[in-house]
């Protein structure tokens, strides 16, 4: 492979700089490792680059954003600019960033990358400072407007930015600082990249890192957002796979950054790309694609995770020791990369909560709780067979482990905690990871706090812990604001962990502080966050529910442009003008708005216009999880199977444990004759609605369509359980019955006979037929346990014919007389002989009981069966006169002829 170009190796190395920023600390002025710009081929706009990269790598952001030369050479900012309307300033500064990239570039390959590097420091420097207001912190230190220039309409344009975001098809999850910064990222990066798909930019000097800080971008706008956004997953989908195109293997990452990358660093980056395209799968709930790119992750870092069980101590008290289940890490020493110990010399290191209080107070450690923070493992016998060599908890870790593999342990938390059922059980199998973080001496900000978080959810649940972890909540919302550590030591990793932002962080404060009921603390959160639903719901536990919408009033007042607070209004009044009137200011662009109204309207029975609302609604959104049931829900009550159908069925894609959903399916299946797609659908709604007896009985008949007979009868005995053997389908049992008597019938049995004198054929045939006789065995087996049980029941008065049947397909004509009998005996009573329906069944089973009486008779010899039949068909023939008309009593009459006729031949040959 050829050598690359001085220039573009020097470009490159401004692009590994960036990326550096945010996933290892830069090294000292003296390593030499650190390329020199100087000893290299120049450009005239190289010191310029290396000032805005040395801003950033120490965390002065707003030094890089307001940089002198940068703006006086990329927008032109003069004093005199119109700053009326926010729309036109960012679109004016976009059409300056393309003159200073394509027409006053020297030519078109090496100056205009020069500009595009000088663009993307401006526009990362933006999303960091973002980054530190709504993620990292501190929050302070930072202008409300990213450009050098006096605004003063901040409240507009914050509004206007608020607007740009909401765009997206979500409400903001509460309060956002600096909303204009992430605004001001995105349009800068998002412009170099259309000038690079467009062909503006040469392809010589391309700059691939821009798709990896897109996805980045775009990644911390949704998670801003209260909701999933559909066009924001369709824009990260892209930019991750460009991404993971680009560097997502080690040979990649090396060809194109070659010798910039230090010791173990190219490892570490491809796990970091991993780590953050499964964090965007994650935030989406795609399981399994998130499963593969952690484990991804976790083979680039060296290092190969697995939980076993020690004999330990979880409580101060606890006299003997119980199995604890304790993270075993095996790390490739080739892969590991500097240890974490190495990485963070003083700045970096920052212990956990719970950990640095009970180091500095031993006694006072477990005064809110006797519960240890990890358990104290049983010393190691020498013949005790326990490996301690990479267990990650217990005190101190056996092994330090690097910060990217600390990172991947999070990662596999965090999936535990998507993938599995959330109840306690979940919790514990998390307990290992958390704890493993925790044994660690050193970590990052970001990773700490990612621990942190994931150790207060958990003690939370526990009522043991539970102050514990509000004190530790506190504590953490507390130290957003710390002087310490540094903002340039708070951001590495902080887009390949998924910690909560500023915001979510304190509502998770804020309903902590209700379940602890401490609702007066959790009203101020709330209030300060904007986050009205909460608040709402607050003032409803204390009965004061009018004291918040008289507060949503106010803030109306001074804020009448918000459509959040318009939402918030309409839910507490239940007035559909207030959603109006969100619609209008959010320029028909409120998802929520249009959610809400299309409840209304199907409430009030007007089901078309809650179609067209919730059609409305998902087309800005269509990941909104039970919007998609609603409009199905709608479409069918207007009569719309066709958009019902689709409505479900896009509600089972984005939750496919949506038993209902299925339900609906399969019943809209079912009335288009689509039985082998009903039964698809109700085997996936049965694995979630088990004990809805009208399902079984739903899927029985469709299974029976489709010709299984065994799970319709599976699901027949399902309904006669759930219903305590009351819910009898007599129709469907004997439409089973004659399944059965057709599979187990002679004449099936002996239809290939013909064939036998092929000997390859015969053989086949043979073999079939022994399992077709099988199958008819067991279902006959199985049929039969399901007719005792009814007959049992006392219950199945429609059922003893079936298991005259039954008894007789088994041999037993006696127990086949006494059904039948029975059956008989059911129908007689003095409305028969006046209802020709009741009677029609009578005479039918009478005629059954009368062959099987001759058919006794002709295999015993006894004429006292043949006497019984004559006397009760000439019973029926005294009584039935006025249905003389009817065929069923014809065919009593024949069979009355032949039983006198077998009678005759029996005293003649006596």
């Amino acid at each position: 492979m050829s050598e690359p170009s001085p220039d573009l190796a020097i470009l490159r190395g401004y692009e590994l700089r960036l990326l550096r920023c945010t996933i290892l600390s830069p090294p000292p002025p003296s390593d030499p490792e650190q390329p020199s710009d100087q000893t290299s081929p120049t450009h005239p706009l190289s010191p310029l680059i290396s000032a805005l990269l040395t801003s950033i790598e120490s965390g002065r952001y707003l030094e890089a954003l307001t940089s002198a030369d940068a703006n006086r050479l990329v927008f032109k900012l003069t004093d005199s600019h119109s700053l009326d309307d926010p729309d036109r300033v960012y679109s004016d500064l976009l059409r300056r960033v393309e003159s200073f990239i394509c027409e006053e570039a020297e030519d078109n390959g090496k100056d205009q990358a020069y500009r595009v590097v000088v663009v993307l420091c401006i526009a990362v420097a933006a999303l960091l400072a973002f980054t530190q207001s709504n993620l990292t912190g501190p929050l302070e230190g930072l202008p409300r407007c990213p450009l050098p220039m006096e605004v003063p309409l901040c409240d507009e344009w914050d509004n206007w930015a608020r607007n740009q975001l909401m765009a997206a098809g979500s409400d903001l999850l509460g309060k956002v600082y600096n909303i204009q910064y992430i605004i001001y990222a995105k349009i800068l990066v998002m412009k170099m990249k259309d000038l690079l798909f467009e062909g503006s930019l040469s392809c010589a000097y391309g700059i691939r890192s821009l798709s990896w800080w897109l996805a980045r971008v775009t990644f911390l706008h949704q998670r801003i957002l209260d909701e999933r956004s559909s066009s924001l997953f369709d824009l990260l989908h892209v930019f991750t796979s460009e991404t993971l195109n680009h560097f997502g293997t080690l040979e990649k990452l090396t060809s194109y950054w070659g010798n910039d990358l230090r010791n173990g660093e190219g490892s570490t980056l491809v796990s970091v790309i991993h780590l953050e395209a499964g964090m965007m799968e994650y935030i989406y709930a795609r399981v399994d694609s998130c499963r593969l790119l952690f484990e991804s992750a976790e083979a680039a870092a060296g290092v190969k995770l697995s939980v076993t069980g020690v004999l330990g101590f979880r409580t101060i008290h606890q006299v003997e020791p119980k199995a604890q289940m304790v993270l075993l890490a095996n790390t490739t020493s080739s892969k590991s990369g500097a240890l974490c110990s190495s990485e963070s010399p003083g700045p970096h290191r920052y212990d956990s909560i719970g950990r640095n209080d009970i180091s500095k107070h031993p006694s006072e450690s477990h005064e809110a709780s006797d519960i240890l923070l990890t358990p104290r493992l049983v010393e190691n016998e020498s013949d005790s067979g326990v490996i301690s060599d990479g267990i990650q908890v217990g005190g101190t870790a056996a092994d330090p482990l690097s910060a990217i593999q600390q990172a991947v342990i999070l990662a596999k938390c965090l999936l535990i905690e998507k993938s599995t059922r959330h109840d306690d059980m979940q919790r514990w199998e998390m307990a290992p990871y958390i704890e493993a973080i925790d044994s660690q001496l050193s970590s990052y900000f970001i990773i700490r706090r990612c621990c942190d978080v994931l150790r207060i959810r958990w003690e939370s649940r526990r009522s043991h812990t539970k102050e514990r972890a509000l004190t530790m909540m506190e504590t953490l919302v507390q130290g957003i604001n710390d002087p310490s550590p540094g903002v340039a030591d708070r951001i590495h990793f902080c887009y390949g962990i998924y910690i909560p932002t500023v915001s979510a962080l304190r509502k998770e404060y804020g309903e902590l502080c209700v379940r602890c009921g401490l609702i007066g603390e959790a009203v101020k959160i709330f209030e300060d966050l904007e986050l009205w639903d909460n608040l709402i719901f607050c003032y409803s536990l204390l009965e004061k529910k009018a004291a918040a919408v008289e507060l949503i009033k106010t803030r109306l007042s001074e804020t009448p442009n918000d459509p959040r607070l318009w939402c918030s209004l309409g839910d507490v009044t239940n007035d559909d003008a207030c959603f109006e009137k969100a619609l209008e200011v959010s320029n028909d662009r409120s998802a929520r708005a249009k959610r809400s109204l299309a409840r209304s309207a199907y409430n009030r029975g007007e089901y078309r216009t809650s179609k067209l609302l919730w059609e409305s609604a998902m087309a800005l959104n269509s990941l909104y999880p039970d919007g998609w049931f609603a409009l199905g829900a709608a479409a069918l009550k207007d009569r719309d199977i066709e958009k019902a159908l689709d409505g479900f069925t896009r509600a089972v894609q984005l939750d496919p444990e949506n038993g209902e959903a299925w339900n609906n399916i399969a019943c809209l299946h079912m009335i288009k004759g689509k039985s082998k797609e009903a039964f698809i659908a109700f085997r996936e709604a049965l694995k979630f609605k088990r004990n809805s007896y009208q399902l079984w009985e739903n899927y029985s008949h469709v299974a029976l369509d489709v010709g299984n007979v065994a799970q319709a009868l599976e699901a027949a005995r399902k309904v006669l359980d759930l219903t305590n053997n009351k819910r009898i389908d007599a129709e469907l049992l004997e439409r089973i019955m004659t399944e059965v008597e057709s599979m187990a019938s002679p004449t099936n049995s002996a239809m290939t006979d013909d064939e036998d004198n092929f000997l390859v054929c015969g053989t086949t045939n043979a073999a079939s037929e022994v399992g077709k006789s099988r199958e008819a065995e067991h279902l006959l087996e199985f049929l039969g346990k399901v007719l005792q049980q009814i007959v049992r029941s006392g219950n199945g008065t429609d059922i003893w014919g079936l298991y005259a049947r039954w008894q007789k397909m088994k041999g037993d004509l006696s127990m086949c007389r006494e059904a039948w009998l029975k059956q008989v005996r059911s129908y007689q009573g003095s409305d028969l002989w006046k209802d020709r329906d009741r009677f029609k069944k009578f005479a039918k089973s009478s005629l059954e009981l009368c062959k099987v009486y001759m058919e006794i008779s002709s295999s015993t010899g006894s004429r006292d069966e043949l006497l019984s039949a004559e006397r009760h068909l000439r019973n029926i023939m005294k009584q039935a006169g006025s249905f003389a008309d009817m065929e069923e009593l014809q065919h009593l009459k024949a069979c009355l002829d032949e039983v006198k006729l077998k009678l005759d031949c029996d005293s003649v040959s006596t």
